[in-house]
């Protein structure tokens, strides 16, 4: 069992100053139990915590790192804008650069703006569709997570169809009320709520691959059928690419499905792990933004030099070499080694991958939604978790987030976490 003395230290301190000790929740370990651990460094496919245990990583910061920790040409690339200012508040020309590269990839993304989160780009995204369209109502669903703002904190009531109520403290209940949850892969409350509120619907947003839930893939027609609905009932379409932009494949699971959103969000990846989002789309919804139209949208740090000279060396490295086949071989083999050794210890797990993103959830029936997440096993997965941890793998400390592999790890890599695995079964 590693230890992590210096850790444990740390957590305490933060208690006094910050909440729960963390400035993001997912990192307090309140999901599978113990005390988070610090990382001191990172590179490559590993972080190294403060008391000198070494990891395989497959949480990435959560999806940027896609290249690796400390990728050699997104450190050039900072060093080098951070030389020439590291804020403008002006515009420069990298803005532009990176808006013509997301353009080129993503064929639905007519005009893009920047801004620094993706929490910012879904909520803007958002507002830009009710100015487009002058409706209020939005479609959310299950397990789909779109950031922190107060409309999409929301989750369905008693029936598939129920306005929503608060899914958090401080989010006004006629803030709430204006966001229908659906269950995902569920065509028929898809029907049934634009046959009865379609003229009301200003916006579906949706994770094509959500994960925020583990991570559970859209049904054939699912994606489809969405797409028909919202263009006969005048809906805009946002895609959530937060995650899958730039990862799946150069125009993201947009571009694997075969789906043309109105509008997208980004972020992650296009940061090369620097604070980052974007929106974009259709240009006659594009520019109903300011300064040209009447939804306003602004950020001091939008568009940051560093942020776009990080982004930009990421998709550089990305299209000049075999990123995405070898990211698709490196998610292959530990699926099909992760299956291997759960059916040999005749543990019931679920795994679920695309490309090079994953989750295992420990059930023996299929996973499509959020209602079938959650009947996994999570204690099951906590124990899993600190297992591997032990082992010098880490995963996302909960049940429900996907992981992620990166250009950096290496079959060696896969080996020994499928090792590992097999390793914590064998104890059980």
């Amino acid at each position: 069992m590693s230890v992590r003395l210096r850790s444990e230290a740390l957590f305490a301190e933060s208690l006094k100053h910050t909440p729960g000790g963390v400035n993001s929740p997912v990192r307090a370990f309140r999901a599978v139990g113990g005390t988070p651990f610090f990382a001191a460094s990172a590179s490559g496919s590993r972080v190294s915590d403060v008391d000198g245990n070494s990891y395989i990583d497959y949480v990435g910061t959560w999806g940027p790192a896609i290249l690796g920790h400390a990728a050699p040409p997104i450190v050039r690339a900072i060093q080098s804008a951070a030389e020439r200012g590291t804020s403008f508040g002006i515009p420069h020309s990298q803005e532009v650069t990176m808006a013509q590269r997301v353009k080129s990839l993503v064929p639905s993304v007519e005009k893009v703006r920047f801004c620094n989160s993706g929490t910012e780009a879904t909520m803007s995204a958002i507002r830009l569709a009710r100015g487009f369209t002058g409706r209020d109502r939005i479609i959310k669903f299950d397990g789909c997570y779109h950031g922190h703002s107060d409309g999409l904190l929301v989750k369905a009531g008693s029936g598939a169809l129920t306005l929503g109520n608060p899914d958090s403290a401080g989010v006004p209940a006629a803030v709430a009320q204006q966001t229908v949850v659906l269950p995902f892969n569920d065509p028929e409350a898809l029907r049934e709520v634009f046959q009865n509120q379609g003229r009301d619907i200003a916006a579906v947003i949706l994770e094509l691959v959500p994960a925020n839930a583990g991570l559970y893939l859209p049904q054939p027609g699912y994606l489809e059928l969405l797409r028909q609905l919202t263009r006969d009932h005048g809906t805009v379409l946002i895609a959530d690419e937060v995650m899958t932009g730039f990862r799946l494949g150069p125009a993201g699971a947009q571009g694997g499905f075969g789906l043309t959103p109105d509008l997208s969000c980004f972020g992650k990846i296009i940061g090369g792990g620097l604070p980052v989002g974007a929106f974009g789309g259709r240009a006659d919804i594009m520019d109903y933004l300011a300064p040209l139209g009447p939804v306003y949208q602004a950020g001091t740090l939008s568009g940051n030099p560093l942020a776009m000279a990080a982004g930009l060396a990421a998709l550089e490295a990305l299209q000049s070499t075999d990123a995405w086949s070898r990211l698709e071989n490196l998610g292959g083999e530990l699926e099909q080694g992760m299956v291997a050794v759960a059916k040999a210890a005749q543990i019931p797990v679920q795994f679920q991958r695309i490309g090079s993103m994953f989750c295992g959830y420990f059930t023996n029936q299929p996973v499509w939604n959020l209602a079938d997440a959650m009947h996994s096993d999570r204690a099951r997965f906590a124990r899993f978790f600190h297992g591997m941890l032990d082992r010098g793998v880490y995963l996302a400390p909960s049940q429900f987030e996907a992981g992620f592999i990166s250009t950096a790890h290496t079959s060696a890599d896969i080996e020994a976490t499928v090792r590992a695995a097999e390793s914590v079964f064998a104890s059980w």
